[in-house]
């Protein structure tokens, strides 16, 4: 494992914070190596969900660990929305935009079905926090930052 540098907005001149991610075609060693390198960098930035957009790859692959009932932490390639209900409003933060939090309404509950690490397929029905931070990070594969749907921002 290793640890890969964050991207943040602070970096004027990369916009790739911005784009959109791209499908992954195959799910390999270095896929897998991946997945380990963005959870090490996630666990040592003290984060609790990290698309790969924030890593400077511009894959669909995200990991995602909130402690709580979550025994273990989650790991998704090519993420799908096949369902969301409700609404759920929150703080939200993000590694990428340091310093910076702001209130952004999320959906309740949100249906995925997505490829783990070996490439089997899978559905993650996600509620409440663990919807919030499934949702923060799917926006990332699509160029959306949370700050581009908040409101109240504050520097904290």
């Amino acid at each position: 494992m290793a640890l890969r540098t964050l991207r943040t907005i602070e970096d004027i001149e990369d916009d790739i914070l911005c784009k959109t991610s791209k499908p992954v075609e195959e799910i390999n060693e270095k896929t897998r190596q991946l997945l380990d390198d963005m959870l090490e960098t996630m666990y040592h930035e003290g984060g609790i969900g990290l698309a790969a957009v924030q890593i400077g790859i511009l894959k669909r692959i995200l990991v995602m660990d909130i402690g709580e009932d979550e025994p273990d932490p989650i790991e998704i390639i090519n993420p799908q929305i096949i369902h969301s209900e409700g609404i759920q409003t929150g703080r939200e933060g993000c590694l990428s935009i340091p310093d910076v939090s702001g209130r952004v309404d999320r959906p309740m509950i949100t249906v995925i079905r997505a490829q783990d690490r070996h490439g089997k397929e899978f559905e993650l029905c996600a509620e409440g926090r663990l919807a919030v931070v499934l949702n923060h990070e799917l926006d990332h594969l699509d160029g959306i930052l949370y700050i581009d749907k908040a409101v109240d921002i504050n520097e904290d």
